[in-house]
This record gives structure tokens, C-alpha cells and sequence, in this order.
């Protein structure tokens, strides 16, 4: 077994990492950039370096750096988790010709399935089932097209060295194929410097079916069954589960045994991933299940697939890196009960899932009723430099009902604070009919987005609790006359009994009068803050406080001309000056958060009469950027927040 471990990577998978390696005896190192210096990856590990700047070209994608902090601290071997280097095979080999230890596939399996139309056809080789489709190096428009027509629409054109759903176009029609094409190779030599393309034939209710593999240097595959990752927004995943619903043994084994042919056609070493894409118009059947992709890598949603087989595959990871052989055989592999996992993000559903970033003063997770995998904790900040990921949260149970309200429970239970979260999305997602009977597609989530994402109304009780909290927190602490107001006024108020009280609160910024009447208990949870209480109902969070009489602030509306930052993040260009007249519409502000750029528009025609950001500012999520006015203008609806909205 080796001795000691450089983790190439930070957040919740190299706490991960860690963890098993720490239980196995190894000495861990981990990494880390400027803006993790403090986080909790850091203090996990039993020493740290740092790599360099904050942002990932300059540290956590610089293999250099890696190899150089290895051999400072006398590191035997580099787990590089996932993302980052983690299926770079040149970094794979520069690990191996430093005499490291490198805990993964070996570069000729990374390189093999690093493009789509080379591994592709090599799984054609295998006899493993791809999907109708074209390949080839004839790469002019013309070609294509006529490729596409004999394929027949709807096609899928997919950059060759894509990935996260970037360089992937759907044409639904012949007279759109030229401009999509131009797109998606745009967008590829964008991303990956390669505009090289492949189309394939557009599955029209598809599901996402991936396999486990597992291979040593004995020559040794098994598989460890599959899992289904098919609700996605933009080809990104959101909830994952194993085993697969509606998966019969006999489909099962024909998938399962294609996904080993493939890992034995590369002479796959460690953990890696076989995706098959599957017609989800009827049941699962083995004639209608294809080839996509492999990840050489561990993927994200690995812990439901040791929670129903009861594998630590970090442990096989690093055994299998110390030359160990895989220690169970094919046979001794079962899968026991049913698992699901949500991918908690820092973002915000109701606006579009803009990316929501800063410090986390609040962080609560449910612990104790679901596994969780996090790389942050409460008093952090969640970086605009990586990916958002707040955890992962994973519910196991003797049926996929159990583990699914399971889930939903626990999302329920999700509080940050002032950062949003999606956990009221995954709530609502888990609890969704057509998903309980487990009759999504990938294409569900766009489908109907509309109603999982809207904002609900905090209910009678919660307010009634987190009113009750306000007037607590409001009671005077030692002696001294205290200071009246509107909570004083709260004397016999309690939750147990009948309340029938009008009374001034704010929720979100937005002044009500509410009369607080306690109906039938519902699940809530109620954090104070500095300036209110975070009541908490199925994962939807309300800033309950003081009655607010400034306009100034975060909650005014776009009706009277506020222009608010939608998000924490960096001003990267002011297209108006104080003073100026502007039309409606028209750009004012762009503000960059997690490599992002969104253009803040004039809510109306009017006047720039008050300017309080300049290019290079770091703005909170609320901040007021400028205010419109317009002589004469009539308040449309006062108290809704104008987000701003991304351009094109």
C-alpha cells in the first residue's frame, strides 16, 4: 500500500479522498489556491501546500505545480479526484515520468476515450452498440448535412472533444442544420481548440444509463451495476440514483457486460465510467441502449454505488494503485436496497440558476438523516472561482420510494444564508409525479421548468414562528427599561395555541401586513440572523425581519427604478454615466460572476440620476448599482426586486 498521498485537487472530492486514505494509514497533502486557504479540504489534510492564485489556470490546472508540491513534501502518489487534471492524460504521464504514483488509468486509456469519434469507433471495434450516426473526417458543411439527412432528423451534432454539454447542438430541421453547425464548432474551438465534430441520431425521450467499471493490473474488470443520471438541466446532472428504474436483469447484463467489453478494449486500470444514452419511450430493452461516452475518471455521483453495493471505491482506488488485485470477484457483487443523490449548488433558481456566491453565514445541512459530502462549512465562503457545489446529499433505502422522500426530506431541510441554494428545486424535483414513477427524460427538467422553479408564498405557520422568533430575539438581555416596538406588542404569543395578530414584518426586503393565524404544523426551520430570522420551508428561504421603510436597499423594485446586482460578483463594464438619458432595454452594467457575464438592463426610458458602482468594484447579491428616473412615471408594482437579466 503506498504511504503517502498529494490530493491534485480541493472541495468536497478531495475531502473525500482524504478521509479514506486518512482511515487507511496514508499521510495526506493537500493543495491549495489563495481563496482556499482556509478551507476545509486544508485542515482535513495532514499537511498543505499552496499552488498559487485563486484562479484554476493558475493553480489547480497547472500540472507543474502539482509534481513540484509533490516532491517537496515526499508524497509517493497523486490522486487527482475529479475535473481539473483528473482525465489529462498529459498530466497522467508527467506523474508516471516523476516517478509517482499516478491513481488512475493509464494515459493510453485516458487518450483512447478523450475524443468522442476515436472512441467511439473503437467501441464499434469492441462490439459494443453505438448510436446510428456519422463519423468521419470529411468535415465540410456540405458533407455533413447530407450525413444528417440520411441519419435522419432530429440529429444531435457533438464536438468530438466536447464536454458538459458544451459544443452540442439538437437540429430539428435541414434548413437550420448550417447555422447550428457553425455554432457548435464556434463554441468547441472556444472550448477545446478542436471544432471537429461527430452527429449521431437525436434520441427523442432519452435516458442516461451509466455503468461502474473497475479494472486492476492483473487483468481484472468487474462491474458494479449501474445508475441513472438522467434528470439533467443543459446536460448537466442533478439528481443521480442506482440501481436503474425500470432496469430488468436481462437488460441489466447486457448493458453491464458491454460497459466491461469496453473498459477491457482500452485495458482500463481503476474507476471509471461507461455512459450509454437509452430510449425511454418504452421499457428499458438492451436493443435500445447505446454507446455515448467513457469518463476515466471517478464521477461525482459514485456514493450510489457504494451505498447499494457497499464499496469503498476511493479504497479500491488507491489498493488497486499499490498493485493489489480487485479484492471481491464479479460474482460476490449485489446490489442491496436503492440510492439517490442531489447536488446542492450555490445558485438561484428563481433568476435563471445565476450563480450565487460569498460568504456562507449560514450553512445547514441535514445531517444525520443523509450522507453528506461537502467542501464547505459555515463561516466560509463558497469561491466564485470553481464550480458552486455546496454538497452532495445521498438517502439510501430498502426502495426507491424510501430513498426518494428520504432525499426530499432532506433537501427540505437545506439552510445557507446570505448565499441561495437549489435545494426547494431538488425538493420539488423529487417529489414530482412523473419522477416518482420514474417516467422522466432527460429533456423533463426544460420541459417543465416553469413550475419547479416558482416561488411559493411562506405559509401562515412559518410566519407565525418566525415571528414568535423575532419577538424572542427582540426581549432585552440583563437590566435596563428597553427600547418599545412593534415585537413588544407580541405578549401571549405562542404556537401551541390559537393567534389571531396583524402585525408590520418584512419578508425578503417586501414590507406586508400579516395576520399570523396558526393553521396545521408544517416541517420548518427557523435560524436567527443579525437583522431577522431565515425561516426555512421545503428547502425555500425567507429573510424574515423588521418592517424596512428605505428604498434604497435590496427588495426596492425595478417600478422605481433600482438597479440591483442580481448576484455577488465583479462590475466588468459601465455602459452609462450619472446624468446620462437612457432608453428601456437599453445595457447599463455588466456584472462577471463564476466566469460569467450578465448585462443589466434599463428597467424603463428615464434619467441615470444617482451612480454608485465603477468598473473593477466587487458588488454583493442586492447591491444598488444605479437608479433610473423618469419625471412623471407611475409605480407599476413596488416591492418586486429587478434582477436584471443575461443577455444573449
Amino acid at each position: 500500500m503506498i504511504k503517502s498521498l498529494l490530493v491534485a485537487n480541493r472541495g468536497e472530492i478531495a475531502c473525500r479522498v482524504i478521509r479514506t486514505a486518512r482511515r487507511l494509514g496514508i499521510r495526506t497533502i493537500a493543495v491549495y489556491s489563495d481563496a482556499d486557504s482556509m478551507a476545509p479540504h486544508v485542515t482535513l489534510a495532514d499537511e498543505a501546500l499552496h499552488i498559487g492564485p485563486s484562479p484554476a489556470a493558475e493553480s489547480y490546472l497547472v500540472g507543474d505545480h502539482m509534481i513540484a508540491a509533490a516532491q517537496q513534501v515526499g508524497a509517493e502518489a497523486i490522486h487527482p479526484g475529479y475535473g481539473f487534471l483528473s482525465e489529462n492524460a498529459g498530466f497522467a504521464a508527467q506523474v508516471i515520468e516523476a516517478g509517482l504514483v499516478w491513481v488512475g488509468p493509464h494515459p493510453d486509456s485516458i487518450r483512447a476515450m478523450g475524443l468522442k469519434d476515436a472512441a467511439k469507433k473503437l467501441m464499434q471495434d469492441a462490439g459494443v452498440p453505438t448510436t446510428p450516426g456519422y463519423i468521419g473526417e470529411d468535415q465540410s458543411p456540405k458533407h455533413l448535412k447530407q450525413q444528417a439527412s440520411r441519419i435522419g432528423y432530429p440529429v444531435l451534432i457533438k464536438a468530438v472533444a466536447g464536454g458538459g454539454g458544451k459544443g452540442m447542438r439538437k437540429v430539428d430541421q435541414a434548413k437550420d442544420f448550417e447555422e447550428a453547425l457553425a455554432s457548435c464548432q464556434r463554441e468547441a474551438k472556444a472550448s477545446f481548440g478542436d471544432q471537429t465534430v461527430l452527429l449521431e441520431k437525436w434520441i427523442t425521450n432519452p435516458r442516461h444509463i451509466e455503468v461502474q467499471v473497475f479494472g486492476d493490473t492483473h487483468g481484472n474488470v468487474v462491474h458494479l451495476f449501474e445508475r441513472d443520471c438522467t434528470l439533467q438541466r443543459r446536460h448537466q446532472k442533478i439528481i443521480e440514483e442506482a440501481p436503474a428504474p425500470g432496469m430488468n436483469e436481462e437488460t441489466r447484463e447486457a448493458v453491464c457486460t458491454a460497459a466491461v467489453n469496453a473498459a477491457r478494449a482500452v485495458n482500463y486500470v481503476g474507476a471509471g465510467t461507461v455512459e450509454f444514452i437509452a430510449d425511454g419511450s418504452g421499457s428499458l430493452s438492451a436493443d435500445r441502449i447505446w454507446f455515448m461516452e467513457m469518463n476515466t475518471r471517478l464521477q461525482v455521483e459514485h456514493p450510489v454505488t457504494e451505498e447499494v453495493t457497499g464499496v469503498d471505491l476511493v479504497e479500491w482506488q488507491l489498493r488497486v494503485a499499490s498493485g493489489e488485485p480487485i479484492p471481491v470477484a464479479q460474482s460476490d457483487l449485489q446490489i442491496k436496497g436503492w440510492s439517490m443523490e442531489a447536488r446542492l449548488y450555490a445558485e438561484n433558481p428563481v433568476t435563471g440558476f445565476l450563480p450565487s456566491t460569498g460568504p456562507l453565514r449560514v450553512l445547514s445541512l441535514p445531517h444525520g438523516s443523509a450522507r453528506i459530502e461537502s467542501g464547505v462549512s459555515q463561516g466560509g465562503e463558497v469561491s466564485p472561482f470553481y464550480d458552486p457545489m455546496i454538497a452532495k446529499l445521498i438517502c439510501t433505502g430498502g426502495t426507491r420510494d424510501e430513498a426518494r422522500t428520504a432525499l426530499a426530506r432532506a433537501c427540505d431541510g437545506v439552510a445557507t444564508y446570505p448565499v441561495h441554494n437549489n435545494a426547494a428545486f431538488l425538493s420539488r424535483l423529487l417529489r414530482d409525479e412523473t419522477f416518482a414513477a420514474g417516467g422522466a427524460t432527460t429533456g423533463y427538467i426544460g420541459e417543465y421548468l416553469d413550475q419547479l422553479v416558482s416561488r411559493p408564498e411562506p405559509s401562515t405557520q412559518g410566519l407565525a414562528a418566525a415571528t414568535q422568533m423575532l419577538g424572542e430575539m427582540r426581549k432585552p438581555h440583563g437590566s435596563g427599561n428597553p427600547v418599545l416596538g412593534p415585537w413588544d406588542r407580541l405578549t401571549g404569543f405562542r404556537l401551541n395555541g390559537p393567534v389571531d395578530l396583524e402585525t408590520q414584518i418584512s419578508v425578503d426586503g417586501e414590507n406586508r401586513t400579516a395576520t399570523v393565524q396558526l393553521v396545521d404544523a408544517k416541517p420548518i426551520t427557523l435560524l436567527p440572523l443579525e437583522d431577522g430570522v431565515l425561516l426555512v420551508e421545503r428547502g425555500w428561504a425567507f429573510n424574515v425581519s423588521l418592517p424596512r421603510h428605505d428604498t434604497d436597499m435590496a427588495g426596492s423594485g425595478a417600478s422605481d427604478g433600482s438597479v440591483l446586482s442580481p448576484m455577488p460578483g465583479r462590475i466588468i463594464a459601465v455602459a452609462v454615466s450619472e446624468g446620462e438619458f437612457v432608453k428601456a432595454d437599453q445595457a447599463l452594467v455588466t456584472v462577471e460572476a463564476m466566469k460569467m457575464e450578465h448585462v443589466l438592463r434599463a428597467p424603463f426610458d428615464g434619467e441615470v440620476t444617482a451612480l454608485s458602482i465603477k468598473q473593477d468594484d466587487q458588488v454583493l447579491e442586492g447591491k444598488l448599482l444605479m437608479k433610473i428616473s423618469a419625471a412623471g412615471r407611475r409605480s407599476v408594482k413596488a416591492g418586486k426586486p429587478f434582477d436584471g437579466r443575461a443577455s444573449p
